[in-house]
């Protein structure tokens, strides 16, 4: 397949995509309390206004990865980036909570199907020599937009532009989208999809169900205090994994096109990338834990709070141009050292939480801050690397999805346990204590990682170049 001449600007554009949806995941938390005083918001629609857009993200992901293979990258992608822009008008201009639940829900939706598009377009469109700097520049939009989120949340906020409050974090997309739309307009190649036969809708439908029997428990049942009904919905999410795995299996036997092609799942590569990405993002949810002991039991304001973050930028740019550079020539060491990395990071933010008491500020966890991120960084680049090592264009979609969902169930089930330590520790022990004992736990949940690696392959495999046959020539 011919290089595409544009496709650097129009990976420039996917990741400002990347970058505008982790910080809308994140930008909504500090302008709450305003949007409650405007809207009358309750306890429950505050926290919907938060959780729906990671429902409809995490729910969509996996469809929106193989409807790409299905319809092409290119439509995929505008479709998503206008499904979020016109969903982000809608948010701004909402006249009462209900609406603006459903609008933040449709956001997430318009973001799960442009996403995935990213890594299958940089799988597709960029040879093996060019896609660690790919992959590193896609990388570095996660930890970028969760530490902006927070910040540009209280800045616009406070900032009250032409008198729209808390609206401009949702309308300040409708201008961030309009160029994305126009930049992926101008720039992205319109291939065709890769797929020959109708995708399996009934399997996409069957995954949407077990998913949101996972993800609804994850982002209701902390709030509620783990009530029978959320146990009961994750333990039927098991059942029907098995139901759903045996459909994609006979679905492959068939010769059909089955949303997560089960052979694919079975590579190395693939798999071992996918638990170590799994419980590496459970391990970063505990900084959710670290904003509320500077807020509330500090005193930051959510605007210092962010700050405090900040310098985790530089952490983040020298991670992922380490990553670049060696995680494909050394393989699985790089990845063992940075999870490493990530634990001692994380055991320095405890120890200095734990010296310094009502006395901490910005200064004393910078350096664990930078480190932490330098560690998240080189994790994230060389695990997306080694996830898509063996991985046909064909198959691209379906892995984007998987990838992204496997993270986004990392970082939901890393909130939802780190927030019942801290607030169970919390009423007897106060917020040091509790957010000192929640770091242990995140510690633990990293040694566990870093155990995991172990399954990795030794060394990163080598690209898979081969191509999808003409697609036009090949439909049934």
């Amino acid at each position: 397949m011919e290089k595409h001449p544009l496709r650097w600007w129009a990976l420039a554009v996917c990741v400002l995509a990347v970058l505008v949806d982790m910080i809308d995941n994140q930008i909504v938390a500090v302008a709450l309390p305003a949007i409650h005083r405007h809207l009358g918001a309750g306890e429950a629609a505050m926290q919907w206004i938060s959780a729906g857009y990671a429902l409809g993200f995490a729910l969509t992901l996996i469809a929106g990865g193989r409807l790409g293979d299905q319809y092409g990258v290119k439509k995929m992608f505008l479709a998503g980036m206008g499904v979020f822009t016109l969903a982000s008008l809608s948010a701004g201009l909402a006249p009462e909570p209900g609406l603006l639940i459903a609008s933040r829900v449709v956001q997430g939706v318009g973001s799960g199907l442009m996403v995935p598009q990213v890594l299958s377009f940089i799988h597709t469109e960029f040879d093996e020599a060019e896609q660690p700097r790919a992959m590193g520049l896609y990388a570095a939009a996660f930890p970028l937009g969760g530490l902006l989120g927070p910040l540009l949340g209280g800045v616009l906020t406070e900032a009250d532009l032409f008198g729209s409050g808390w609206r401009a974090i949702f309308l300040v997309n409708i201008p961030i989208g309009l160029a994305g739309l126009i930049g992926a307009l101008a720039t992205m190649p319109a291939r065709p999809g890769f797929l020959r036969r109708r995708l399996d809708f009934g399997g996409l439908a069957l995954l949407t169900v077990t998913g949101f029997a996972v993800f609804y428990p994850l982002v209701q049942g902390r709030e509620q205090g783990w009530p029978l009904w959320s146990i009961l919905m994750m333990a039927a999410a098991l059942p029907l994994a098995g139901l759903f795995a045996l459909h994609q299996r006979r679905q492959e036997a068939r010769g059909g096109e089955p949303v997560v092609p089960p052979s694919m799942v079975r590579m190395r590569s693939l798999a071992s990338s996918l638990l170590v990405m799994l419980t590496t993002q459970m391990a970063i949810g505990v900084f959710f834990m670290l904003t509320l002991y500077l807020q509330l039991g500090l005193d930051f304001s959510p605007v210092q709070a962010a700050l405090s973050f900040a310098p985790g930028v530089l952490g983040i740019v020298i991670g992922n141009a380490l990553s670049m550079n060696l995680a494909a020539k050394i393989g699985r060491p790089f990845l063992m050292a940075m999870v490493a990395v990530l634990a001692a990071s994380l055991g320095s933010i405890a120890l200095v939480i734990h010296a310094a008491g009502k006395d901490l500020n910005v200064w004393q966890i910078l350096g664990p801050i930078i480190l932490f991120s330098f560690g998240i960084g080189g994790v994230l680049n060389a695990l997306f690397g080694t996830a898509f090592a063996q991985i046909h264009p064909q198959q691209a979609g379906a892995a984007s999805g998987l990838v992204n969902t496997t993270a986004q169930v990392g970082q939901a089930a890393g909130i939802a346990l780190f927030g019942t330590v801290f607030f169970s520790l919390l009423p007897d022990h106060g917020y040091e204590t509790a957010t000192v004992r929640t770091f242990l736990v995140s510690i633990g949940v990293t040694l566990v990682a870093l155990m995991l690696t172990v399954a990795l392959p030794r060394k990163q495999p080598a690209q898979n170049t081969a191509h999808a046959p003409d697609p036009s020539s090949a439909r049934v």
